[in-house]
C-alpha cells in the first residue's frame, strides 16, 4: 500500500498590469506594494473613494492602507485579486468537504478516466503513527483493491462488444469505482480571491475541524497565501494548541487586535 504526501503547489496568482496614468484621477498615485495583489487591491480601494492624493497618513502606505480595508470590513475591493494552487496528496474526504466552498472554482482528477489500480492512499492524522490503525487500513485497501479490479475485470467482459474502446473504458471504470474509499488518493486545483481564502482560512484552520482539512489550510497559508499577499493575512497568526493527549496540534487564528488602530474613516475616504 502505497501512502500519499501532501503537496501545495501555486500555479497562477493575480499580476497588475496598469500602465495607463497619463491624464487619469490615479495619474499622482504611487504605491509601496511589494506584490500585485496588495497594488491592485489599494488601487482599487482608492478609486472607490478618489483618496489618490493619500490624504491620511495612517493609510499612506500599502499595508496601513490594507490594514484599514480589514479593519472596515471593505471585504470586496480584495476579491479583486487570488491565486490558484494545485493540491496533491490528498484523500476523496477532503476533496468532498472542500467543494462546499462554493467561492472557489475547482477542477480535480477524474476517477472516470484514471486507473485506480493500486492508487496511493492518504491515511487520516491520527492514525499515522499507529501500528495497529495502519494494519487496519492496509487490510481495507487490498480488500477494496481486489474488489476494485475484479469488477472491472467483470464490466470489461460485460462490454466486450463494444466496439469504442474510450466509451467502454470510461463505463468499466465509473462502476468499479463505487468501491473505492474514502482514503483514495486525488488532486484538485482550486482558484480563489484574496477574500474567500480568508474565509477558508478562518473555518478551516481552526482545532474543531477536519485534521487533514486543517493541515491543508495551515498549508496553504503559510506556503502560498501570506508569502503572496502578507499584507491582506495580517489579521491571522499560527499558533500551537496543547492537547490532554499529549499532542501539540497547529491552528490558524484570525485576531483583529493584530490590526492597530487606523484613522477615523471619514479621513481616509
Amino acid at each position: 500500500m502505497k501512502t500519499a504526501r501532501l503537496r501545495v503547489i501555486k500555479i497562477a496568482e493575480t499580476k497588475f498590469v496598469l500602465n495607463e496614468f497619463a491624464g487619469q484621477p490615479w495619474a499622482a498615485w504611487t504605491t509601496d506594494a511589494e506584490n500585485d495583489a496588495g497594488r491592485l487591491v489599494e488601487f482599487a480601494g482608492r478609486l472607490c473613494y478618489q483618496s489618490w492624493q493619500k490624504p491620511n497618513p495612517a493609510t499612506a502606505t500599502n499595508e496601513g492602507y490594507i490594514r484599514h480595508i480589514l479593519e472596515s470590513q471593505h471585504f470586496s475591493v480584495i476579491e479583486h485579486a487570488g491565486f490558484t494552487v494545485a493540491i496533491i496528496g490528498v484523500s476523496r474526504a477532503f476533496t468532498h468537504e472542500m467543494v462546499r466552498h462554493r467561492h472557489f472554482s475547482y477542477s480535480m482528477r477524474s476517477q472516470r478516466f484514471v486507473n485506480e489500480d493500486d492508487a496511493p492512499v492518504v491515511i487520516p492524522p491520527l492514525f499515522r503513527d499507529n501500528p495497529e490503525a495502519t494494519e487496519v487500513f492496509v487490510d481495507h485497501y487490498a480488500r477494496t483493491q481486489e474488489a476494485y479490479k475484479r469488477l472491472a475485470e467483470i464490466g470489461t467482459r460485460t462490454l466486450v462488444t463494444m466496439d469504442d474502446k474510450t466509451l467502454r473504458r470510461k463505463r468499466v471504470r465509473e462502476a468499479a469505482r463505487w468501491v473505492l474509499p474514502n482514503m483514495t488518493e486525488t488532486h484538485i486545483v482550486v482558484t480563489g480571491n484574496h477574500r474567500a481564502w480568508r474565509e477558508f482560512f478562518e473555518k478551516r484552520g481552526e482545532l474543531h475541524v477536519d485534521a487533514e482539512m486543517r493541515q491543508v489550510a495551515l498549508t496553504i497559508f503559510k506556503e502560498v497565501a501570506q508569502p503572496t499577499a502578507p499584507a491582506l493575512y495580517q489579521d491571522f497568526r499560527v499558533e500551537t494548541v496543547p492537547l490532554p493527549t499529549g499532542e501539540s496540534v497547529e491552528v490558524l487564528a484570525r485576531d483583529p487586535a493584530l490590526l492597530r488602530p487606523s484613522a477615523p474613516e471619514q479621513a481616509v475616504r
